[in-house]
């Protein structure tokens, strides 16, 4: 006889335990007025530990200053508050614009979050697990869990964060073990010999990581950074006041008007002494709307030809970690390498990395490591996750714009194959990037996951 598996009962169901997932769980808990049922699911056992903030080395700092960097828009300096709890009020000036290292960050949604369980008259339950599909019933959805047993909650909020991409090469399937090594997996690039020659593929964030946990260690041998453009991320600047530009003016331009007018205003900020950063803080707050007025012919534009400019310039790091990099570079330790990967061999215990260079010519480099930072995947239907696959495969969820992540409404609801709402089924933070674009970074991220918990609220009403 078949056993059959217990299902429990919640009002939310909150799949996945990163930073996006526990910012709702905190706004719900903050926001219930009643004994709210709220299951968080998360097949790790530390909750707000995903791709950022599971690091727990000292190097790896945030690349936002700690005052903006809150988990609440109401309370702006909540997470300087709680640096400050351990460091005292006489550093709040100085925290106040550090870049704090990000295992603080993860520590203090944690913190945050058992507060807020505390304090709730909700129930937080927490499953380490992880959600295989999901099944729409009447008036309730129904989430298959890697374990066996079922949840079922009336409304469910799906924020499973990121996939790093494959390595973007011919032959990386027949490397021997452990000379391929993932940028996200921290303590095995921390474990690589002091003298090893390594070649690292993809030159941004994942790579400035890679980079930094080496030379915290006194890493002797030569690192080689593959990428196709060989544009490095920027640095924030020290300290700047906000430009001129009137963001919300770009709003009815093209995208090469808009180019145009970033440029103009850069050069403006220039002749009155403020650094180009100034103009991107001043656009930041509009990015969102800037990338759904334009046309899709334009947002296509812009992957295609405008992105990885972008992304250098608007997903800058601390002006320290900047500096450090150059200084590697300077030395010869760093090399940057202009092309596109083509084939990694075994080669006598070492690794043959072959890449065409931008002039066409070929390049062959032998590697004691390779290590694959280019960064996230961002198509669900890549993203080699099972609950992703089971939306796609049932048609509840679609790919979203060019592609990227799921499909949603204006709101955040889940988008079915047919172009339908799915009422009850919200996404949030990377799986919104083909909606928002800017859907990722803790000061967009909060207001999301807040609009997200009330929403998700009124479904449970």
């Amino acid at each position: 006889m078949t056993e059959t598996l217990p299902t429990r009962d919640f009002d939310v169901a909150l799949i996945g335990g990163g930073a996006g997932g526990v910012l709702c769980a905190l706004h719900l808990l903050r926001l219930a007025a009643t004994p709210l049922r709220i299951a968080l699911v998360e097949p790790a056992s530390t909750l707000a530990q995903g791709v950022a903030y599971a690091t727990r080395h000292a190097e790896h700092l945030l690349n936002v200053p700690a005052r903006r960097m809150s988990a609440f828009d109401d309370r702006p300096d909540d997470f300087v508050d709680f640096l400050v709890e351990g460091e005292g009020e006489s550093a709040r000036a100085t925290l106040a614009v550090s870049y704090a290292e990000r295992r603080r960050y993860g520590d203090y949604l944690r913190e945050r979050l058992a507060q807020a369980r505390a304090a709730s008259p909700a129930i937080l339950e927490v499953h380490t697990d992880r959600v295989l599909g999901i099944e729409p019933g009447q008036g309730h959805f129904e989430l298959a869990l890697e374990s066996g047993p079922r949840l079922r909650a009336t409304a469910v909020l799906v924020a499973v964060g990121n996939n790093p991409r494959p390595l973007p090469a011919r032959g990386a399937s027949g490397l021997l073990p452990g000379t391929v090594l993932e940028a996200w997996d921290f303590d095995a690039i921390k474990a690589i010999p002091g003298d090893a020659e390594v070649c690292i593929a993809g030159s941004g964030l994942s790579m400035v990581d890679t980079v930094l946990s080496l030379a915290a260690n006194g890493h002797r041998g030569r690192l080689h950074v593959l990428s196709r453009h060989a544009l490095l991320p920027l640095p924030h600047a020290q300290v700047h006041a906000g430009a001129g530009l009137d963001a919300a003016a770009l709003l009815p331009l093209s995208l090469r008007q808009r180019m145009r007018a970033l440029r103009d205003g850069a050069r403006e900020a220039a002749a009155q002494g403020l650094p180009w950063q100034a103009v991107l803080e001043t656009v930041r707050p509009q990015v969102q709307a800037l990338w759904r007025t334009l046309s899709r012919e334009d947002q296509r534009r812009f992957l295609r030809h405008v992105v990885r400019y972008w992304d250098v310039h608007r997903h800058r790091i601390a002006p320290q970690v900047h500096a450090r990099l150059q200084q590697l570079q300077d030395s010869g330790q760093l090399r940057l390498h202009r092309g596109r990967l083509q084939t990694v061999a075994a080669e006598g215990g070492r690794v043959r990395v072959s890449l065409t260079l931008r002039d066409r010519r070929s390049l062959e480099l032998d590697a004691d490591r390779v290590v694959n930072a280019t960064g996230v995947e961002m198509r669900a239907q890549l993203m080699r996750n099972p609950l992703l696959s089971d939306l796609l495969g049932k048609g509840l969820a679609r790919p979203g714009p060019h592609g990227i992540g799921l499909d949603s409404s204006d709101e955040g609801e889940l988008v079915d194959a047919r172009g339908v709402i799915l009422p009850g089924v919200l996404v949030l933070g990377s799986l919104r990037i083909g909606s928002l674009w800017e859907s990722i970074a803790v000061p967009e991220l909060r207001g999301q996951a807040e609009r997200a918990a009330r929403r998700l609220l009124a479904q449970t009403g």
